[in-house]
């Protein structure tokens, strides 16, 4: 039975995904799971018609970095990686030539976003082609095709060992489990991570058959700063006047493990709580994940995880994410009972400011507090 403080709670997180519907967002999927419980919220559409329901399934960006970092840290575990293998030494040269800085990066470089190398995502043919005026929506990406665009002089990323978020870090990462598993990284996820979990909902798109679940149709702001970075697929029709371009034929082959990742808002919960909980990594391992340096303004990074505080003094551990048609939240109190989900079908990379995102729930709103009511009351 629902208490009248959760209904109070329930309320006004319903109100904040309301708040962001009316702003243009088209659809949101929100879990809230602690010990005493589990709520779902929903608001909006999938395709301008169909309301969203807790079944929709959304990419999911970059918390795909958080899986690729666990099996990583298993491997270590099981003795088959260092924290201070090189690049080099795990990957052919082939994979990494011509990357600067790339050869001598460890893994604990990769990890951290430390290891001074370019991110294939903010190389401006790559923006065109893997999102903007050039792409082709149908292409599968092969899993090294990304590199190429930074086999050339770095131009965007500080030296080594200075916090640079990039892309690639993850690409070499996922090469690496390939090389030393001798299987795909998607197979030792799942292996690892998603049947255990039973994650029913989530594989990597492109890589993997669609499990159980309706995916969202997917937009993306067409801001003048994206329409002049990006430009848009010819492909991609106009919608909601003209505010947002419909990219639902495009797939996030080229993301593999650092973005390309499909999951539902309880799936990601589910994973959340078992990572906190000590049920994928030993306690080593959360150690060093949890090893916190500067990163940006407003937040800290460790070995695949940020930290950041709420609008009070409470410290959360997670990761955002970022891709054409989609954005994603995954957030677990530090100290307290407490993990949310948040996804929506709108993608702002490249779009500059917008109005509303699912990260623009997390960081503009009071519904991480809200939330920490709902899962102690």
């Amino acid at each position: 039975m629902c208490t009248t403080h959760q209904a109070d709670c329930l309320a006004k997180l319903n109100a904040i995904l309301e708040e962001s519907i009316a702003a243009g967002v088209p659809g949101l999927s929100v879990e809230i799971a602690s010990s005493r419980g589990h709520w779902t919220l929903t608001a909006g559409v999938s395709d301008g018609l169909q309301a969203i329901e807790p079944t929709h399934v959304f990419g999911i960006g970059s918390i795909t970095k958080v899986f690729t970092a666990v099996v990583i840290f298993q491997l270590i575990e099981e003795g088959k990686l260092h924290l201070s293998d090189t690049v080099c030494r795990i990957l052919g040269s082939e994979i990494y030539r011509d990357i600067d800085d790339a050869a001598e990066a460890t893994v604990a470089q990769l990890l951290s976003h430390t290891a001074g190398i370019d991110s294939w995502e903010d190389d401006s043919l790559w923006i065109r082609e893997g999102r903007g005026s050039k792409l082709d929506p149908t292409h599968i990406w092969d899993k090294v095709e990304p590199l190429g665009y930074i086999r050339r002089p770095k131009i965007t990323a500080p030296s080594r060992g200075d916090w640079y978020y990039a892309n690639t870090n993850y690409t070499l990462l996922g090469l690496m489990i390939e090389k030393i598993t001798q299987s795909t990284a998607e197979a030792e996820i799942r292996r690892r991570i998603l049947e255990p979990l039973a994650m029913e909902h989530t594989f990597l798109e492109g890589f993997e058959p669609p499990n159980q679940g309706k995916l969202a149709h997917r937009y993306q702001w067409a801001t003048d700063t994206f329409r002049d970075t990006a430009g848009i697929c010819p492909s991609f029709p106009g919608a909601r006047d003209g505010r947002l371009i419909d990219c639902t034929k495009s797939n996030l082959s080229v993301e593999w493990v650092a973005g390309g990742m499909v999951s539902s808002a309880s799936d990601l919960t589910k994973f959340a709580v078992a990572l906190r909980d000590g049920r994928l990594l030993s306690s080593e391992s959360l150690d060093i994940m949890t090893t916190w340096r500067p990163a940006t303004d407003s937040s800290e990074m460790g070995h695949g995880i940020f930290r950041r505080r709420d609008h009070g003094t409470n410290a959360w551990l997670g990761h955002f994410g970022g891709v054409l048609g989609f954005t994603g939240a995954l957030w677990w109190k530090e100290e307290g009972d407490c993990v949310i989900s948040v996804l929506s079908n709108v993608g702002t990379m490249h779009a500059g400011k917008v109005p509303s995102s699912a990260a623009h729930v997390i960081i503009d709103s009071n519904i991480l507090e809200i939330a920490s009511q709902l899962a102690a009351a």
